[in-house]
């Protein structure tokens, strides 16, 4: 089974490297980072990067096409290159999915137009312009093999769930295990709905204000 993700300078790390933690323990599983240009790319800080041993040209066909979101991923909205290949693997995929605002790139390559999906709450606005319709949710599935995850750590939530479909619950359970993934926040703030009014500014204000643009219209259920 090919699973392949696609990097881009200034994607988000846990995007890509929370479902490929457990994606990678599918049986015969083969993970393929690939990019426009093979190589390393870096995080949204620039800070962190991944290898991507492939081009995008190496690379015609998946089982699972998973994108990732961060800021390079709305700044590829009108990347022909990285849309145009989206669309082609797609075409030969058993399952699309997106983490976070990777269903931007999904919706701009034409393929949520008239189905429900998530994305980071911050871009709800930019993912409905695609045609799509918002969903509160952390995974939506829809049919056609399109499985889309709200913000960064909810890939991990869509990747179980996509493990579950491809190789049985006691095996995604058991993913689950492995990684120990058994959330136990300290605060109840992970959704734009039960965040604060002093978190949601800080976020809007301070120094961390690129992970949710002020003029982003979030919009809850």
């Amino acid at each position: 089974m090919r699973i392949v993700i696609p990097l881009f300078d200034g994607f988000t790390a846990l995007d890509a490297v929370g479902p490929y933690e457990v994606l990678r323990m599918l049986p015969e599983a083969e993970v393929l980072f690939a990019a426009a240009t093979a190589g390393v790319h870096a995080d949204g800080d620039g800070s962190l990067g991944l290898l991507a041993p492939a081009s995008f040209e190496d690379v015609t066909a998946a089982d699972v096409l998973l994108v990732p979101g961060g800021p390079g991923a709305r700044r590829g909205l009108d990347d022909r290159l990285l849309l145009d290949w989206i669309r082609r693997i797609h075409a030969t995929s058993t399952w699309t999915t997106s983490v976070c605002t990777g269903s931007l790139l999904l919706g701009a390559a034409g393929l949520l137009d008239g189905l429900a999906a998530t994305t980071h709450w911050s871009a709800v606005d930019t993912l409905e312009s695609y045609g799509a319709r918002y969903t509160a949710q952390r995974v939506v599935e829809q049919p056609g093999g399109i499985v889309t995850a709200a913000g960064v750590s909810s890939g991990i939530d869509m990747a179980l769930r996509l493990a579950e479909l491809i190789a049985g619950r006691v095996a995604a359970e058991a993913f689950q295990l492995a990684i120990e993934y058994d959330p136990q926040p300290p605060f109840d703030s992970g959704s734009y709905a039960k965040a604060s009014t002093e978190a949601k500014e800080y976020l809007a204000n301070g120094p961390h204000r690129s992970a949710a643009r002020p003029q982003d219209r979030p919009k809850i259920g």
